[in-house]
């Protein structure tokens, strides 16, 4: 009983950190500082508290300025609850110690869930941003990439695997970098191919590379037969990797078995 009230609680918190994360996105794009009061982005009305209550207060106003009637965004509500569901669940990985690395005592469970929801936090920014904006932004990524190394350190893993980890997998996107003159990918994806090593290590962090591309790949083609892309068409990249780091988390050990199988 104890844990599902407490992962009801994370919960909460975890879907009013989403509505500060949607806060940061918007007004990151438009320069804005992220302190001060909200309003409405068409007619420019201060919100009132009664309706900043996340995602009940977007179902009670139906979507809509109580003031001016204008409709408001769905990525409001739907980051909220991907929040609360994603600390969540990882509370309960946490807790009880499922999947953890190696070098991770099951006592420091604390500071293993601070680690994993403040870098869930910055993916979640990356993941929106990018898919909204397609661009990554250093603001977001290289704070990610300290805090990440620093937590795993903090938590006993061996700093040179984990600073091979990260400078092999951003080095991979690098050498695009590169080759391509910056055609084919941006800085962005360097920096996020280095958290991806500096917070999963060398094994896992391949295997969220890997899945990144699949994933990135099945969308694209979904996109194009569905004809809402042209085959010349960029694809948000930071959003995949940001998605595949945290379905890593979760299932990163289950999915490379299975990859091992099918290679026999």
């Amino acid at each position: 009983m104890e844990i599902v009230l407490l992962t009801i609680l994370i919960s909460l918190i975890g879907i009013a950190i989403g509505s500060f994360i949607n806060v940061v996105v918007f007004r990151t794009r438009l320069g804005e500082p992220v302190t001060g009061r909200s309003k409405c982005r068409s007619c420019l009305e201060p919100i009132a508290a009664i309706d900043l209550v996340p995602i009940f207060s977007y179902l009670a106003l139906k979507g809509r300025c109580r003031k001016c009637s204008s409709v408001i965004e769905w990525q409001y509500p739907v980051i909220e609850l991907i929040m609360g569901v994603l600390f969540g669940l990882l509370f309960v990985r946490a807790y009880m110690g499922i999947g953890l690395a190696d070098y991770i005592e099951t006592s420091e469970w604390i500071a293993v869930f601070i680690r994993d929801a403040t870098i869930a936090s910055f993916l979640l920014i990356i993941f929106v941003y990018d898919f909204k904006f397609s661009y990554i932004l250093d603001r977001f990524t290289i704070p990610a990439m300290i805090l990440a190394l620093i937590f795993n350190v903090a938590l006993g893993a061996p700093v040179l695997p984990m600073l091979l980890a990260g400078l092999m997998i951003g080095g991979f996107f690098a050498f695009q970098f590169l080759i391509s003159k910056g055609k084919w990918i941006g800085g962005g994806d360097i920096r996020m191919g280095m958290l991806m090593g500096f917070y999963l290590g060398l094994e896992m962090g391949l295997m969220a590379l890997l899945l990144s591309y699949i994933t990135g790949a099945l969308v694209g083609v979904g996109l194009i037969m569905a004809k809402k892309r042209e085959m010349s068409s960029q694809v948000p990249f930071g959003t995949f990797m940001a998605a595949s780091i945290l379905i890593t988390l979760f299932a990163g050990e289950w999915l490379l078995n299975w990859y091992l199988g099918l290679l026999g």
